[in-house]
């Protein structure tokens, strides 16, 4: 009788034990984790806050469009196509009355829910992120510093708008199939 007294007491014993280790594991974790939000500084914030786009020489009246579209107060990164690419790519004008519809979708190609700035990226080595729309993104750096989208080069990087980081590409991120609608019909099909 005696011994099974011992050895309940013994495993009532081991099972204290392991509740207070993982106990004092539980509590070491959260101070560290609440003293390292303390303590470090966001070094990814953009540390110029400008919301007035018209200064911006390289974002286009589509691009403000675009921009707009964001929540100012979120991370995000933002790959904008220059004007030209908007032109060239997009077959856009001013006034077209399908523009909203593809810079929304464009929008949802291009943009990140993360900051991601030049400095963050190692040349040639490429990071993968999805854009807000699904679409999987392989970003990297060349050796001039410019950012490479899914083989779209940038024109500018790190410009700062709000809480948005901005690179302005020289092409436009988007998906095969959306770029397969934008290709225009060849109707001239000769086959006489």
């Amino acid at each position: 009788m005696r011994r099974r007294k011992l050895g309940n007491l013994k495993l009532k014993n081991r099972v204290k034990l392991v509740c207070a280790i993982v106990t004092v594991s539980f509590l070491i974790t959260q101070i560290f984790t609440a003293f390292q939000l303390i303590i470090v500084p966001r070094l990814t914030t953009p540390s110029t806050k400008t919301t007035d786009l018209s200064k911006r020489a390289s974002i286009s009246e589509f691009g403000e469009t675009v921009i707009k579209l964001l929540p100012e107060d979120l991370a995000f990164t933002l790959f904008l196509p220059s004007e030209e690419a908007i032109r060239r790519d997009l077959r856009l004008k001013r006034n077209d009355s399908d523009s909203y519809a593809v810079l929304t979708r464009v929008m949802g190609f291009s943009s990140v829910p993360r900051w991601i700035s030049s400095g963050d990226l190692e040349i040639g080595k490429e990071k993968s992120y999805d854009s807000i729309s699904g679409l999987s993104l392989r970003v990297s750096k060349d050796l001039n510093g410019n950012v490479v989208v899914n083989g779209v080069v940038s024109e500018e990087v790190d410009l700062r708008i709000g809480e948005i980081i901005v690179h302005v590409m020289d092409g436009v991120v988007m998906d095969a199939e959306f770029e397969q609608s934008l290709r225009p019909d060849d109707d001239d099909d000769d086959f006489d």
